[in-house]
């Protein structure tokens, strides 16, 4: 039970309190990355398997040190797997810049809003208008809301301190080398594809979610499985179709990321999103993170009883 107190609990903490402000983990994780990745890159998939490995290994390998380390102290084991829960979560985060989008765009300061994005998905912002940064922020909310909410609590039940940790360093390689651009293609093919491996289910799991705390269970997955096999990622497609059915929108088009261009289709019947739709998206998105809290916790039992 240390498991699932200690992810209730770290999810409560960031509910409160939203990330670390200072010394955050991930970011030292992140500096780290990026020093070794000035020593190993190369353009070449056998140098990014390599560094993806060292880096994800080791990792993860902390995380089984705390579990073994902690195995007969329950006490401990649940204010360390609150600690790790709180680090590796963004929801509280994601919902505070949601909120500042929604701030600048509801006063139409359209210069510092297109600043703002940046905090929220690498889409080029130069010449986007309000309602096409309202969209940006709709699609990266419910992106987001699967990779730091979701899926972290996910793995968090079924593997705990190691998957939580894990999980996390490899979603922070994705987002540092997982891009489709010419540096990264090769480099960072193996920290993109094990991304997409280990949001496999916990994005489906995010649809489900979304349809369900919405009650509009039925439009969130006509338009999942309709519509999602048109966005190019397998992961964020059915979210941001759920997301769409159960907002009454429609998302995706072209977006632009300055070295390339990505067409995600239409997702959705509904009309374009709006500034009003920024506010409403997060609040579906925190419900979200409630729902997957509470089924991370029954997976937490599940584990203990299974393995004892």
């Amino acid at each position: 039970m240390s498991t699932t107190f200690g992810l209730l609990l770290g999810f409560a903490a960031d509910r409160v309190l939203g990330d670390p402000r200072r010394f955050h983990p991930v970011a030292g994780f992140g500096q780290t990355a990026a020093r070794l990745e000035s020593r190993w890159y190369a353009d070449s998939r056998a140098a990014g398997t390599a560094y993806t490995t060292a880096l994800v290994g080791t990792t993860a390998l902390v995380g089984v040190a705390v579990e073994r380390l902690t195995r007969d102290r329950p006490i401990v084991h649940t204010l360390l797997t609150a600690a790790a829960t709180w680090t590796v979560l963004g929801a509280r985060s994601l919902e505070r810049e949601a909120e500042t989008m929604a701030g600048l765009l509801e006063e139409k300061d359209i210069p510092a809003a297109r600043d703002r994005l940046s905090h929220l998905c690498a889409r080029d912002a130069t010449n986007l208008e309000a309602d096409e940064l309202a969209r940006a922020t709709v699609e990266s909310i419910a992106e987001n809301t699967s990779d730091a909410c979701v899926a972290p609590l996910l793995w968090g039940g079924v593997l705990g301190v190691p998957g939580l940790l894990a999980y996390r360093a490899i979603n922070t390689l994705d987002a540092m080398v997982g891009y489709r651009s010419p540096k990264y293609a090769n480099f960072g093919w193996a920290s993109a594809r094990l991304d997409d491996l280990v949001n496999l289910l916990p994005a489906r799991a995010c649809a489900v979610l979304t349809g369900v705390v919405s009650n509009r269970y039925g439009d969130a997955r006509r338009v999942w499985k309709r519509d999602a096999p048109q966005h190019p990622s397998p992961n964020a497609g059915p979210v941001e179709a759920a997301f769409a059915g159960a907002l009454g929108l429609s998302l995706g088009g072209t977006n632009n990321y300055g070295s390339y261009t990505e067409d995600r289709g239409t997702l959705g019947d509904g009309p374009t999103p709006t500034v009003a739709d920024v506010r409403r998206t997060a609040t579906l998105a925190r419900r979200v993170g409630v729902a997957a809290a509470g089924a991370a916790a029954i997976l937490a039992v599940a584990r203990g009883r299974l393995w004892g």
